[in-house]
């Protein structure tokens, strides 16, 4: 993969030696700097980098400013504004100028690598997750089970799908986000759930709301470790999960999300538990608000 091209755009001396030490140690290539608009205009049409760093206070002009005449010039070149200013009104209007990242001074040096790589290595960082990610979910819930449980689970069956599919009873779906938005969803009997309730609990669930809360929490657990997992293996996922949703009934339908889901069936003493999983392709629009 080609080096990323940079423009440093700061009319800090400091800041700009500061960032070009940072990316010439990396696998970036600086072609240029600006300290005006009228500079950032004439070194963003004579090199056309794939990277534009921006400073958000600049002499007579400003960062938003500079990132509209950046867009006019290309309008796939990204912006990173690197600023010590950062509010709620500063980065609505940066996401309504669409700028790609916000990264607040001071910085470490791994936040501005890490950004450049979401920003510029989108598809190979797509093919490491879809070539890593179902092997750590069904660890993950193996592992979970057997601490939560002490019981040991057996993966019998495992296909791809983009279709509906029908619930055996209880599912609880985790919403995912980071670089790519994906979703993991667990799928069981209600004999099973119960069987998994009251060996969490050491006795039977008083109640169906105590039998949900300890799915909810279990998938939970599931999904977050898997998530921790792989942004070991690349921070540049950024992966996080949101609170789980669970869907119960005789006969419910799970949509299908729109990208293509890995799923593992698992035979347990406990009953049979699915596993569901998948990301989309699509980088996440919002994945650049996390340094808030």
């Amino acid at each position: 993969m080609k080096k990323p091209r940079v423009v440093i755009v700061d009319d800090s001396a400091f800041s700009v030696m500061y960032i070009r030490n940072i990316l010439e140690g990396s696998e970036c290539e600086v072609v240029g700097e600006a300290g005006s608009l009228d500079e950032v205009i004439s070194v963003v049409k004579e090199e056309r980098p794939d990277i534009v760093t921006m400073d958000m206070t600049m002499p007579g002009t400003d960062g938003l400013e500079c990132t509209r005449a950046v867009h006019a010039i290309d309008d796939g070149i990204k912006v990173i504004v690197i600023s010590s200013m950062m509010d709620d009104e500063i980065v609505r209007n940066a996401r309504k100028n669409r700028v790609s990242a916000y990264i607040q001074k001071p910085f470490e040096a791994d936040e501005l690598i890490t950004a450049i790589k979401r920003l510029t290595a989108a598809d190979e960082l797509y093919r490491e997750l879809q070539s890593e990610y179902f092997t750590v979910f069904k660890d993950s819930l193996l592992n979970g089970l057997n601490r939560m449980t002490k019981t040991i689970l057996t993966y019998n069956e495992e296909y791809e799908s983009a279709s509906d599919c029908r619930s055996a009873g209880i599912t609880v779906l985790i919403g995912i986000i980071g670089t790519f938005s994906g979703r993991m969803l667990i799928d069981v009997s209600k004999e099973t759930a119960e069987n998994i309730a009251a060996a969490v609990y050491k006795r039977k669930p008083r109640d169906n709301e105590e039998l949900l809360a300890v799915l909810g929490e279990f998938a939970n657990i599931i999904a977050g470790n898997a998530c921790s997992n792989l942004n070991k293996i690349n921070k540049a996922f950024g992966l996080r999960v949101a609170p789980p949703s669970i869907l119960t009934g005789d006969d419910v339908l799970i949509m299908a999300p729109g990208f293509n889901t890995k799923t593992a069936v698992g035979l347990s003493d406990l009953g049979s538990l699915l596993i569901n999983a998948g990301f989309s392709k699509e980088v996440s629009a919002s994945e650049w608000m996390q340094n808030m």
